[in-house]
């Protein structure tokens, strides 16, 4: 397993499962929202980053959340999960629900700092991938890339995948891609650490 990372992680919570804006928190603390295709491991991602194992609930079934989820992490900052992207199995008036609902939150939400992008290293980021970071950037959102799955690519061609993640992507200057497992806890440390750094929070 990575190293634990040294911001001290006892509080938690999810707050809120939201599907319109009046139900979205009244807070003033930092967001950061994290997006990704459906059945890529945002999930698996939150419950690494938080050592728990089923806060944020996972599962095999591409297009499960539809909400977006807030939670309070040491009442410090909240992870912002949305509704994966790329999952065509739903209703078009169903698709259109969740891509306004995201949309909105995204460009009106002031206390959003910050986005994660999960792409999934083993592969060639979609032309959705391509479109959500092009979305965040328009809207000047910084954003970690963070690249899952890292456990099933080869050492050896570790840097041509990461190559290809920052060339399709065309991440800009200021922007950083991780590479993540949630199986070995890999990069836990590195995205915990980018995070804090970037809203100016001190790591304990």
């Amino acid at each position: 397993m990575g190293e634990e990372v040294k911001f001290p992680i006892q509080k938690a919570d999810i707050i809120i499962s939201a599907v319109k804006e009046e139900q979205y928190p009244d807070s003033i603390l930092p967001e950061v929202a994290i997006a990704g295709r459906s059945n890529v491991g945002k999930s698996s991602l939150i419950n690494t980053l938080l050592n728990r194992k089923k806060l944020a609930r996972t599962s095999s079934k591409p297009g499960r959340t539809r909400t977006i989820n807030f939670f309070n992490i040491e009442d410090e900052l909240l992870f912002v999960d949305v509704p994966g992207y790329g999952y065509a199995k739903v209703s078009k008036s169903e698709l259109e629900k969740w891509s306004t609902m995201m949309e909105h939150y995204f460009s009106t939400r002031e206390t959003l700092a910050k986005a994660i992008l999960i792409v999934d290293l083993r592969h060639k980021p979609t032309q959705q991938d391509v479109q959500m970071y092009e979305y965040l950037k328009y809207l000047n959102i910084p954003v970690l890339v963070v690249a899952t799955k890292a456990d099933k690519v080869k050492r050896g061609v570790r840097n041509r995948h990461l190559n290809q993640v920052f060339s399709t992507l065309n991440v800009v200057e200021g922007d950083a891609v991780i590479p993540f497992s949630a199986e070995t806890g890999e990069g836990k440390d590195d995205v915990w650490s980018k995070i804090l750094m970037d809203l100016g929070i001190e790591i304990q």
